[in-house]
This record gives C-alpha cells, structure tokens and sequence, in this order.
C-alpha cells in the first residue's frame, strides 16, 4: 500500500485522539488547527475532498450528506459518548492500518 490513510478530525472530536494519532505518525488535521472551528458541514466536507482526507465525527449530519454524496474521502463516524477515547483511537488505528484511501471512498465506518 503506497498511499495511507489521512484523518480529519471535526471540532467535536476530543483532542487527545489527534495527538494519540500523530504519536502513531498518522497524518491527522483538525477543525482547530485549520482555523475552521464554527465552520458549515459543507465547508469541513469540501475542505476534506480537497485534501483527500477521511472526517472523524460525532455529526450525524455527515451521514446524511454522505447518503447524498459518495465523492468524498471517507468518514468515521462515532456516536457522541458510544466509546470511549481508547476505543475511538483503536478503531482509527485499525482502518488506518488495514485499509487504503481508495477502499474508504464514499463509504461510513462505524467506530
């Protein structure tokens, strides 16, 4: 696998899980640290398909763009307080691990 996996987290996710990620060495952003904090679902998906990164999110409402629209990167979504950061952090590493950016395209992964 050449290509790996990028992650986006959006300005629900915890923090920790980003620096959990990047001491990993998985190339993560975040709603922070792109100063998009506040920003409309529209603007953090087109963000995301133009970097080629797959969001991290609590947001049910990715879901529903992603039902519409199967041209971004991929999303991980976890229902807000399902899991717990650990939880959260070993399922990404597990994508991350096992799947490519090609295989994440247009879909949900459940956490």
């Amino acid at each position: 696998m050449s290509e790996r996996i990028r992650y986006h987290l959006d300005e629900n996710v915890d923090p920790d899980v980003a620096l959990a990620l990047r001491n990993q060495g998985i190339d993560v952003t975040t709603t922070f640290d792109m100063n998009m904090a506040g920003t409309s679902d529209t603007e953090q998906l087109a963000f995301v398909k133009t970097e080629r990164r797959v969001i991290v999110t609590h947001d049910t409402d990715f879901l529903k763009i992603a039902s519409q629209d199967k041209t971004h990167y991929g999303i991980a979504f976890c229902k807000k307080g399902s899991r717990s950061i650990g939880e959260i952090i070993r399922s990404l590493i597990l994508i991350y691990e096992v799947m490519s950016p090609e295989e994440m395209q247009g879909i949900v992964e459940y956490l």
